[in-house]
């Protein structure tokens, strides 16, 4: 393979984690409004592990970690690892459009400083 067919890899696997951690919330959301019915911890507990976002959500997350491996088999983990933080802030910022979650001053300024860190690290 390529170098690049290893970064593409990583690419694909920090994107496919925001599709999982997403629908991992989208299911928590949809399981809460279910579990207004109180259907009981346990049940709420399974309907949760269930829900059709949350087993979703785990299988792309086996597809990213899939993904992941392919790139950490050529570039260093420590570069490859830090840079799975820019999933923080793609995910914080799709969390305030599709759920209303803060977006405030501070995440601004904690996801610039994730920024700058993967920067460093890539120059």
């Amino acid at each position: 393979m390529r170098p690049s067919a290893y970064y593409a890899a990583l690419a694909a696997g920090i994107l496919l984690g925001v599709v999982g951690q997403i629908a991992l919330k989208a299911g928590a959301e949809a399981s809460t409004k279910d579990m207004a019915a109180d259907t009981g911890a346990l049940g709420g507990i399974l309907a949760q592990i269930l829900n059709p976002f949350t087993i979703g959500g785990f299988a792309v997350y086996v597809l990213a970690s899939f993904c992941y491996i392919v790139a950490i088999k050529k570039i260093p983990l420590s570069l490859a690892f830090p840079s799975v933080s820019i999933s923080y802030a793609i995910v914080a910022m799709l969390a305030a459009m599709l759920w209303g979650e803060p977006f405030g001053v501070r995440q601004v300024a904690g996801i610039a400083l994730i920024g700058c860190g993967i920067l460093v690290l890539h120059s």
